[in-house]
């Protein structure tokens, strides 16, 4: 068997993988601050199981080459070796992956990717990720950064908002559900959360449908250009955003009247894995490792 994790912010999710099952097994709170908590906790769902290795998504990018984290939301693990001081107190062999990574890996193994040599897994939510997963083999690149194209100064002013990465005009600052929420003020619009706008949009709001079609402007280029540069045949998407079908109607259409590629199948697809996409990708991912 495999323990599986996936670690957010808020929550760890447990799980374990046997001849390709998951079974899940509890949840406990993340402890932020204090990373022997954070390996008690750990430790608390490994004690006693017969264990081939510890596979864990989480919600940070770990360097190929150090095997450091970087994790903003989970201050304790920021900057550590992590596999490694998680592995010396379970007494296992640790894989620990990205999870944008790991839903990707997921998405092509058992979701909407199944059948295709490459795809392109996004989250489309509070934040702005992906995965990239050729030939069935998930690609993390230099400094392990592949498929982040949220991140980078693509957007100009006036569209060129703070990111929490430090940069400026990223796609993730200007069209995440956050970012979708600032571009209807920017317009000129009433505060509103993105459900909010999103439901105003089908309903037929001018204002609403104003910023849905601005969102659109800005978000489907970038995208487009991923995929002609990937030649991913599929995009499966998470995230929050992700549960209005017609918004990604919507981004799929504009997406292929953008690609070299002539596509009549749809391309932008809703993701198919649901909550527990991290911890399936971890697991793929850990029986190959630990085989």
């Amino acid at each position: 068997m495999i323990l599986c994790f996936d670690i957010g912010g808020s929550r760890i999710k447990a799980a374990l993988w046997s001849e390709g099952a998951l079974s899940p097994i509890g949840e406990a709170v993340t402890p932020k601050a204090d990373f022997g908590a954070f390996l008690e906790v750990l430790r608390g769902f490994a004690d006693g199981r017969a264990l081939r290795g510890v596979a864990i998504s989480i919600a940070g990018v770990v360097a190929p080459d150090s095997g450091r984290i970087k994790v903003a939301n989970i201050p304790c693990a920021d900057g550590r070796v992590l596999a490694e001081e998680i592995g010396a107190a379970l007494g296992l062999p640790v894989l620990v992956l990205n999870d944008a990574d790991c839903f990707a890996l997921a998405e092509a193994r058992q979701g909407a990717g199944r059948g295709h040599a490459s795809v392109f897994g996004i989250i489309l939510g509070t934040g702005i990720g992906g995965g990239l997963v050729l030939g069935g083999r998930l690609v993390t690149g230099a400094g392990g950064f592949a498929g982040e194209w949220g991140h980078g100064p693509v957007l100009r002013p006036p569209f060129d908002f703070q990111c929490g990465c430090g940069l400026r005009g990223c796609v993730d600052a200007v069209c995440s559900a956050r970012g979708m929420e600032r571009l209807h003020r920017h317009l000129g619009a009433d505060a509103a959360d993105s459900v909010a706008i999103l439901r105003g949009w089908h309903g037929g709001d001018a204002a609403c449908g104003a910023t849905v079609a601005l969102w659109l402007d800005l978000i489907a280029p970038p995208l487009a250009l991923v995929l002609n540069v990937t030649g991913a045949g599929i995009v499966p998407v998470g995230g929050g955003l992700s549960n209005d079908h017609g918004l990604l109607a919507a981004l799929d259409a504009r997406v292929r009247s953008m690609i070299l590629r002539d596509s009549s199948a749809r391309l932008v697809v809703a993701a198919q894995t649901g909550p527990d996409a991290g911890l399936i990708g971890a697991a793929w991912a850990g029986a190959e490792a630990f085989a």
